[in-house]
């Protein structure tokens, strides 16, 4: 199981590398206050696997849309590259 430190260490990854793409527009996930939960999940998961635990760490995390009245799960908001990138990662922890 990862320490603080080690969920500190991700969650600075994943807050410089893993964004939110709208359009033409990148959200980093660090800017967008989800890079924590991201690497929580992550990190509750990763016993499954790299691929396993990106999977189910981004379909876990929803994002707020509008006022918060609707949610989307972070998954259908990143790039096919973005999951690579979250699972290259995980998988040098």
């Amino acid at each position: 199981m990862a320490s603080k430190m080690q969920i500190s260490d991700l969650e600075n990854l994943i807050s410089e590398k893993i964004f939110i793409k709208i359009e033409k527009w990148n959200l980093y996930l660090g800017d967008a206050g989800l890079a924590r939960d991201l690497a929580i999940e992550c990190v509750s998961n990763f016993n499954k696997g790299c691929k396993e635990a990106a999977k189910l760490s981004l379909n876990k995390i929803k994002v707020k849309i509008g006022d918060g009245k609707e949610t989307i799960p972070l998954n259908s908001l990143v790039t096919s590259s973005q999951i690579s990138d979250l699972e290259e990662i995980l998988d040098n922890l």
